[in-house]
């Protein structure tokens, strides 16, 4: 029998918090196997799990968990208040409680994430989309013909939508938005990082306490009303973590990835013609992103309660272990020796597990797919020749290693 390899017989892949585009560096890394371990910031050990069946796998087994209790060094004292990662591990909501708390705590929200919830949603997403492109015509119009597409399109669609569906005023979004951004951050400094959540943390609370005041048809208001009615359905700490999370990730995902979408179709332009022509729909682009060119690149943290072997690779308990979403989505292994082809009429629909897998299978799913379908075709319908203003080698990455996009978008409109 083979024995597992343990993770101090390979080198870590360190990474940098700067981020950057990770598929050389996933396909180098899965060329040595489906798990390897890894620097975070502030050389903290940890792993990844590459490999699109070990992380099927690893992310429905039942010995791995997510709750922090589990995690040997923050148990331990060793992680630093200001660590930029400690955000990932610490908040308390759905995305860091197991069984019945899980269960309790995505309850409460998931009602409004239903498939048929979502598709009621759809014409307030089309009304906001035409609004959207309007805004972005005038832009381009304003810049001599050029117009960032992630600013002024890809960002204000998700972000708009769920903040309307928390029930949080216009006025917010942006400093939201910008909290957010640094909270998720991998390449901030410790001071920075404490300011940024206790400022997110501030903003939030006081945004809960004006619509206790005035309640409203929203799902803030539905999670007071939960926290207010005694026993144990909801906490403070759990209200203002479950917010933080939606805010996030209801608009951060869909916004790497419609801005993902846009520029693999602008440099693929005979993909972008046979979704034109009829021969594939918005709905397989959306998949083929997610598959190409996952919005997530690296999530935090699973932590394995016993010693676990996965993929022949064993990982000690209480090891933090990331989730790598944009390497699984280029696995050869399952996706064969073309994974790394953008090719929107890939039959049947290419499967990926860039929305999660298991338990903890993003709740939001329902509704990215359906701002990101909508926002692309009614963007190609109205701007056909819409193209890149830059090479894209010149677009400057998204900072951190756990998102997985581009900074800016600039476009031609044609």
């Amino acid at each position: 029998m083979t024995q597992p390899t343990a993770a101090q017989d390979r080198p870590p892949y360190r990474l940098d918090p700067a981020g950057g585009c990770p598929h050389a560096d996933n396909a180098r890394l899965l060329a040595q196997g489906a798990v390897t371990p890894v620097l975070l910031p502030g050389d903290v050990e940890g792993m990844a799990v590459l490999g699109h069946d070990a992380l099927r796998d690893f992310l429905s087994h039942p010995d791995v968990a997510k709750g922090a209790q589990h995690f040997t060094a923050l148990a331990e004292g060793r992680i630093p208040e200001g660590w930029p990662l400690r955000t990932f591990a610490t908040v308390q909501g759905m995305t860091t409680a197991d069984d019945a708390d899980h269960r309790r705590l995505r309850s409460l929200v998931s009602k409004a994430f239903t498939p048929r919830r979502v598709e009621e949603l759809r014409p307030r997403v089309q009304a906001v989309t035409a609004g959207l492109l309007d805004r972005l015509a005038a832009a381009a119009e304003a810049g001599g013909g050029v117009a960032d597409l992630r600013r002024h399109y890809a960002l204000p669609l998700p972000l708009g939508v769920i903040c309307e569906l928390l029930g949080v005023a216009e006025e917010h979004q942006e400093r939201l938005h910008r909290l957010s951004s640094q909270v998720v951050a991998t390449d901030i400094g410790p001071e920075q990082a404490v300011a940024a959540n206790r400022e997110l943390v501030e903003l939030l609370a006081a945004i809960t306490a004006d619509k206790a005041g005035a309640p409203g048809d929203d799902l803030i208001s539905g999670l007071l009303a939960a926290r207010d009615e005694g026993g144990d359905r909801l906490s403070q700490p759990e209200l203002i973590g479950t917010l933080v999370l939606l805010v996030i990730a209801g608009h951060e995902t869909t916004l790497n990835l419609v801005t993902n979408a846009v520029r693999a179709l602008c440099t693929h332009r005979e993909q972008l013609d046979h979704v034109l022509a009829g021969r594939a729909g918005w709905a397989d682009v959306v998949e083929e992103t997610l598959r190409w060119d996952s919005p997530v690149s690296y999530f935090p943290f699973r932590y394995p309660t016993r010693d676990l072997v996965v993929d022949g690779t064993l990982v000690p308990k209480g090891t933090p272990v990331l989730a790598g979403y944009s390497a699984a989505g280029r696995d050869p292994k399952t996706h064969g020796p073309d994974a790394d082809r953008f090719d929107v009429t890939r039959a049947p629909a290419a499967k990926h597990l860039s929305l999660g897998h298991g338990a903890h299978y993003c709740l939001g799913a329902p509704l990215a797919r359906l701002e990101a379908t909508l926002a692309l075709e009614a963007l190609f319908t109205r701007f056909p020749d819409l193209g890149l203003a830059v090479p894209e080698a010149e677009l400057p990455r998204h900072s951190g290693f756990v998102g997985n996009s581009v900074g800016v978008l600039p476009v031609r409109l044609g």
